[in-house]
């Protein structure tokens, strides 16, 4: 008992911290997202920062000044750096990707430097071609960086998710194994519980049965008979011919008692050699129909070779007679009538040897 509460505090404790894991992996997973979010604006940004670059030297190129697209991409770089601008653009929190965004931003003010050379002294009189290529690698390089970025954090995540995964499933284990201890505890509960109840030997409701039926105080308020059997010379069946004999007795009176009495009704063995019947709505017809056939089918059974012999005394109350009587009031009046059926027997039998 203190083993299995140990056990049962242990994996307690154990689903208990579970559930605490679970709940900080999903707080972090909802930071990781949190973080994911916008990531995928910023590299589309960072990759049109690159290609609207060029496009913008081969405008200056050309002879086509277009200073809208120079502010354009100022603000784009200035919303990637800072979470500035007007396109609702996120900072990502990387060292290596900010270190090569600041590099891109350093280079396009020199970049810029170098268009209004070119729009003052021709771009044949400028570096601005090979300055435009290098700028393409950098930006080439921040939008690498961006993206091994989103995948490090779509990484955590995944990780996140096997975690948690792996958590419900240990707790899920852990439900099912609670479930199927309670299922066999409940089930040990039955078999205690019907242990303290069946004669083990008969199959029948014990003493303990008996007495739980008998104990209840209700008034009995339909028509319900008690019968009460004592089974004759099972000393002398002990005595004579073993015990393993009178266990035979035994079962066979109670084979014979289940065989006959209606199923729905009570037959329990009370003691040693006492058995109890309770029929419910019924009539004292009735009940002398059940103990006439019982009677035949002992008859039945005892004309059998090798059968040892069954007889017994039997007394029964109706509540019909008493409509205030309780089930212990009605399973007296029995066993009085009984006791008087066997004094009967006995007188009879000392006539007959007489």
């Amino acid at each position: 008992m203190q083993t299995n509460k140990k056990n049962k505090n242990i994996i307690g404790i154990i689903q208990s911290f579970l559930i605490l894991i679970l709940v900080v992996l999903v707080i972090f997973m909802m930071i990781q997202i949190s973080r994911l979010q916008g990531t995928a604006r910023v590299i589309n940004y960072a990759g049109l920062v690159r290609g609207a670059t060029q496009r913008e030297v081969k405008l200056e190129i050309t002879g086509n000044e277009n200073d809208e697209l120079i502010k354009y991409l100022d603000d784009i770089l200035l919303g990637l750096r800072y979470q500035d601008g007007h396109y609702n653009l996120v900072k990502l929190n990387d060292e290596e990707y900010q270190g090569k965004l600041k590099i891109q931003s350093d280079y396009w003010d020199k970049l810029k430097t170098e268009i209004e050379a070119v729009r003052n002294k021709g771009y044949e009189n400028t570096d601005i071609v090979n300055m435009s290529e290098i700028y393409f690698t950098m930006a080439d390089e921040t939008v690498y960086a961006a993206e091994s970025y989103s995948e490090k954090i779509a990484i955590k995540i995944r990780t996140i998710e096997l975690l948690s995964a792996l958590d419900m499933l240990i707790l899920v284990i852990l439900v099912i194994m609670q479930t199927l201890k309670a299922m066999q505890m409940a089930m040990q509960n039955r078999l205690l519980e019907q242990k303290a109840f069946v004669d083990a030997h008969t199959g029948l409701p014990n003493k303990n049965a008996c007495n739980e039926l008998l104990n209840k105080k209700d008034i009995i308020t339909d028509s319900t008979a008690c019968i009460m059997f004592d089974l004759n010379n099972l000393k002398t069946v002990n005595d004579t011919m073993g015990h393993s004999a009178g266990d035979q007795l035994i079962m066979n009176f109670s084979k014979l008692l289940r065989s006959v009495i209606p199923e729905k009704d009570f037959v329990g063995r009370y003691g040693g050699d006492e058995f109890i019947a309770v029929i419910h709505h019924t009539s004292e017809a009735e009940i002398k129909e059940i103990l006439k056939s019982l009677y035949r089918e002992k008859d039945r059974l005892n004309s059998y070779e090798n059968q040892i012999p069954i007889d017994y005394a039997c007394g029964w109350a109706l509540s019909s007679d008493d409509m205030s009587c309780t089930m212990q009031m009605l399973l007296d009046d029995a066993d009085a009538y009984m006791y008087k059926n066997k004094q009967l027997c006995k007188k009879k039998e000392v006539y007959w040897q007489g």
